[in-house]
């Protein structure tokens, strides 16, 4: 490659990692690798630059079709950044998250994206101190991380259920994939302070995010009277869909039903899902740029809020 060139081995190696050389010597020297079909040894860049170019993606359940989106959107995004997203499920579980997260630290991924299950778990202090961390969601308390995408659910919280109130519901089902080990997750918190403020008489009710668990449990919520849903989750709205279906109700004359992040898929159901948009392309492009510059040493911590858009369609009655 050197000889190629004409540059020193140093400059070619720096090149080589976008380090240190102006751009146009990093094009002279790719476009010489490509001609030359060179490809770089990965472990050896790696004990050379005490980089891997791995970053990891902690999932809190892939069983949710709006987390699998933010995860092909992530990965695709890393590799734009010449990084490769190390993608894991935490399949909703707050232990197997703990275990994951310690197992992509101690496989020296650059930096760690995570959408947790458990934001309050004090294993995140400590983790954050080894490695760069991105949280997506929810801020992770009491830890110094790299930075945080996080939603502003206390807002969107509010566009839903005061949709449904102004909509003339009062007595609503609330399924949320919050386990009970894990009940100060700050939607969940804030759901019940607005339902006091609006008079709302809710019943909290925990739901898997597959649209085949939650519909069993949406089916018992049916059985018991209720007619109004506010979903934390659009593949949970997906199974109340499915069991009114099967009980014979219709939606939204008989049932109505809101989501909460705008899956592309919840525009082609018959109705269309009224939910809560989060803007999945924002968030993508803030935690990725946030870990890539956390990867490579930048130190200052980044705060980005997500703001809600209302999609009203045609599910709420």
């Amino acid at each position: 490659m050197a000889k190629a060139t004409g540059l020193s081995p140093a400059s070619v190696s720096y090149a080589l990692r976008g380090m240190q050389v102006s751009g146009e010597t990093i094009e002279r020297v790719r476009r010489a690798a490509a001609e030359l079909g060179y490809e770089a040894d990965p472990i050896a860049r790696a004990l050379a630059s005490g980089r891997t170019g791995m970053i990891g993606l902690l999932c809190g359940s892939l069983e949710d079709l709006w987390q699998q989106a933010l995860a092909v959107g992530i990965g695709r995004a890393l590799k734009d950044n010449d990084r490769y997203a190390l993608i894991l499920d935490a399949v909703g579980d707050p232990a197997r998250e703990r275990t994951l997260a310690r197992q992509l630290r101690d496989q020296r991924v650059d930096a760690l994206i995570v959408q947790p299950v458990d934001p309050a778990a004090p294993f995140w202090a400590e983790l954050c101190e080894s490695l760069p961390v991105v949280s997506i969601g929810d801020a992770l308390a009491g830890a110094r991380t790299a930075g945080e995408v996080v939603f502003d659910n206390r807002a969107g919280v509010t566009l839903a259920l005061e949709h449904l109130r102004d909509r003339g519901h009062r007595r609503l089902a609330v399924l949320t994939p919050t386990r009970a080990s894990t009940p100060d997750r700050p939607a969940d918190v804030h759901v019940l302070a607005e339902a006091e403020r609006l008079a709302l008489d809710i019943e909290v009710i925990t739901a898997p995010q597959s649209p085949a668990a939650a519909t069993g449990v949406a089916r018992g919520a049916l059985a018991a009277g209720h007619r109004a849903f506010f979903c934390f989750s659009d593949s949970i709205a997906y199974g109340v869909y499915a069991a009114s279906v099967a009980g014979g109700l219709r939606i939204p004359l008989d049932v109505s039903v809101m989501g909460y992040d705008d899956h592309p898929m919840s525009g082609l159901l018959t109705p269309p899902l009224t939910t809560v948009d989060w803007d999945i392309d924002r968030i993508v492009r803030a935690a990725v740029g946030t870990v890539v510059d956390a990867a490579d040493g930048e130190t200052r911590h980044r705060r980005i809020v997500q703001s809600p858009q209302l999609r009203e369609r045609g599910s709420v009655g």
